[in-house]
């Protein structure tokens, strides 16, 4: 992770944030597989699948100096990936510098 200075294209996605609820604590048990329950199917957090850009200057006015972010550069292509955004989506599918890439989270 690395945060990306003013020089370089900071990525963020505007993409609505969806529900985040991976698991509730349920009543105590004997055995501990019963306190667990999963809320959410199989892929019930979506993944971002065509992610929109955001120049520095832009990132500036809604994302804080020290937000943690993902950084690719690959072929002279360089992008950022929001850490709190991929709290809830957990994936971005996206092509950088030529190159299918999946970042995760």
């Amino acid at each position: 992770m690395t945060r990306i200075s003013g020089v370089f294209w900071v990525a963020l996605f505007f993409a609505a944030l969806a529900p985040f609820a991976v698991a509730v604590v349920g009543p105590a048990s004997a055995n501990p597989a019963d306190e667990i329950r999963t809320l959410l199917p199989k892929d019930g957090i979506p993944s971002i699948d065509d992610p929109k850009f955001a120049t520095v200057r832009e990132a500036d006015r809604f994302m804080s100096s020290d937000e943690m972010v993902i950084g690719v550069n690959i072929n002279g292509e360089r992008r950022a990936y929001s850490v709190p955004l991929l709290g809830s989506h957990e994936i971005v599918n996206d092509v950088v510098g030529g190159r299918k890439i999946a970042v995760t989270w």
